[in-house]
This record gives structure tokens, sequence and C-alpha cells, in this order.
């Protein structure tokens, strides 16, 4: 069949032409692109199950680790383990930063603070210092609870005594006088609820002999005692 001089506009002319509306229906590239970016419901539900995962792992990282810029603070620690009775040198503290919110009231901050001074009780290796574990009048304060407390040194007669005593005991003091106006003939009590802030245990039998245990008393009693015992000899009965 001849298609004439102009076959092209013949074979444009043969093919299938689109309605409008079957135009309208195909879906153009930004529509395909839209769709492929548009999850579903399901989808969108699970997206948010891992996130929700997420960020409950990274609250809980969070917590374990602690705020790295929480404040620190310099604190006195034992270098090694410390005993009662101890006069301290510098070889026997070291100072580390400490996390401040962990810090007592009390803990020395500087090592010469420390140094010198004797220990009212046993200090592990790393713990920190506190001024109520040395001899003073804070020590006093804190054993007795009245402002004005004394610490009081007393040669027990019987070395065998000193012994049995503990850091925090409380005891009662006594002497042997000429009256009998104590709990027993010729026992006087010359103070009640003292409390032991240092009795050492330990070493040989001359130096339990001269070994002195230290006592906190109020000031009349401490006073007392203190007199009593440059000529008597005490004794001591535990609460």
């Amino acid at each position: 069949m001849p298609v004439g001089p102009f076959p092209f506009i013949q074979a444009e002319s043969t093919r299938p032409r689109r309605s409008p509306a079957d135009a309208s229906l195909q879906p153009t590239f930004p529509d395909r692109f839209a769709e492929i970016l548009r999850p579903g419901w399901s989808r969108i539900v699970r997206i948010r199950r891992i996130a929700a995962a997420l960020l409950a792992i990274i609250a809980v990282a969070l917590a374990l680790r602690g705020d790295p810029h929480t404040d620190q603070v310099g604190v006195v620690v034992a270098a090694r383990d410390l005993t009662p009775g101890h006069i301290l040198t510098a070889d026997d503290l070291a100072r580390v930063d400490r996390d401040a919110s962990g810090v007592v009231a009390g803990t020395l901050h500087e090592v010469d603070e420390a140094v010198g001074r004797i220990l009212a009780g046993p200090v592990p290796t790393g713990e920190p210092l506190v001024d109520t574990r040395l001899l003073g009048p804070r020590l006093a304060v804190a054993a007795t609870g009245f402002a004005d407390a004394r610490v009081v040194p007393i040669r027990l007669a019987d070395a065998g005594v000193g012994e049995l005593l503990r850091e925090g005991d409380r005891v009662d003091v006594l002497t042997v006088s000429d009256t009998t106006d104590g709990p027993l003939p010729g026992a006087h009590v010359l103070a009640r609820g003292a409390v032991v802030v240092l009795a050492e245990s330990g070493g040989s039998t001359r130096e339990r002999n001269e070994r002195v245990v230290l006592v906190a008393l109020e000031p009349e009693p401490a006073t007392a005692v203190a007199a009593a015992s440059l000529v008597s000899a005490l004794t001591v009965t535990l609460h």
C-alpha cells in the first residue's frame, strides 16, 4: 500500500493516541520518588521502636559512665595501711583527686595538715583521712558530743585490761582511795562514760606495761582523771 511522499506522517497517524484521562493516570517521576520516601504504617512503627531502643541504650551508657564534667577535689589518702597510734609522715600519705560529691565533711585536702599528727584509728590503703581519725579537738567533740571535751591519757594498773579496749568503747575510770563511797570498798569513780579514742594492742610485755590509753571526757572529769593518774593506779570498767 503506498504511503505517499511523506511516510513518516502516515506512520505517526497510525499510532494509537492516549486520551487525556489516560495520561493523568500515569505517575510522574516526582510521584515515584515521593512514593519511595513515603514509608508505610508498619514501617513507621518499626522505625520508632528501633529509635526508642537506641535511645534507651544511650541513656544507660551515659548513666553508667557518669558525668565527665563532675567537679573533682584533691583529698589526702593513706598510701599504705596505717595503724592506731602511728605518727603520720609524708611517706604515709598521698594526694589524689576524688569526686567532690563523695567527699565527706572533715576530709583533709593537704598532706601538710596530717603530717606529725597521731592516728586514733586504723586507716586502710586508699581511704581518705578525716580529722575525726586524728587526735585533736574535733575527735573529742565527735566522741563525746560536748563542744569543750578533752582527750586525757591514762596508764592502767593492769595492762591486760588495756588489751581488751578498742576505739569507741565507753568506760568508767576508777582509782583506789581511802574512802568507801564507791561501788566496792576502796574504789572511787573518777569519771563515767569516758570514750576510748586510742587503745593500742600487741607489742612486747614492756611496751604493754608502758602503754597509755586515751579517753575523751568533759573538762571537769578530765581534769580529775589527769590529776589522779599522776599519783594513783587507774583502771576502767566497760559499759
